[in-house]
């Protein structure tokens, strides 16, 4: 009305609580690096004169394939009318699952 234009964001998150040992998931990582790798790193680049170059990776978890089988409940104000009972098979990585970081 003010000639100011409104835009929400909306994120698919997993409730990964429901995941079973051995069944929905097998091994995790979380690639943080402790502060003692960094300066070493980079005193090691330094020393050698090499060119450090820094990503930004932020659409990491849209090419994450998954290798198993993952189904979740629809979300929450999103199932699909006449289709209450079905889930989603993820063929891809999103927020809330042990196999995303």
């Amino acid at each position: 009305m003010d000639g100011n234009v409104q835009t929400y964001k909306g994120r698919l998150v997993a409730k990964g609580f429901r995941q079973i040992h051995g069944v929905d998931y097998d091994e995790t990582f979380s690639p943080v690096p402790m502060i003692k790798s960094i300066r070493i790193l980079l005193a090691i680049a330094t020393f050698h004169d090499y060119e450090i170059w820094q990503m930004d990776v932020k659409t990491v978890f849209l090419n994450g394939k998954l290798e198993e089988y993952v189904y979740m409940t629809q979300a929450e104000g999103f199932v699909a009318p006449g289709n209450a009972t079905k889930v989603c098979k993820l063929q891809r990585s999103i927020y809330g699952l042990k196999q995303a970081s």
